[in-house]
């Protein structure tokens, strides 16, 4: 199943998915909203902001390798197929879009 994300559905977590793909891409938002080295018992977790500061063309090759490396070793249901970003290099701001594939177990907090 393929599904796509944008960093502008991220506003309101939801504490009881209806679904699993609901919970799936939930996971994948609060990974790449969150900042490497900032959750206390699990350093590893969410994305590197090495990216930050750098120039426009750097900042998109860094951040689809820390999207296509992270994200499916912290959410392991899925393969992240593209990534995509909205923006303007003038503003220097960039919204990502990561298209998924989503393998489903068929329970929600499957093992």
């Amino acid at each position: 199943m393929e599904a796509i994300l944008t960093m502008a559905e991220l506003d309101n977590i939801n504490f009881s998915p209806q679904n699993e793909v609901e919970e799936i891409l939930q996971n994948v938002g609060c990974i790449l909203s969150t900042i490497k080295g900032t959750v206390p018992l699990d350093r590893d977790f969410g994305v590197s902001p090495d990216f930050l500061d750098a120039p426009m063309n750097v900042a998109r090759v860094k951040l689809i390798q820390e999207v296509v490396e992270k994200v499916p070793e912290q959410e392991p249901r899925v393969t992240v197929k593209e990534v995509l970003f909205d923006g303007d290099g003038i503003t220097g701001k960039m919204q990502i879009k990561v298209i998924l594939e989503i393998t489903l177990s068929g329970k929600i907090g499957g093992d």
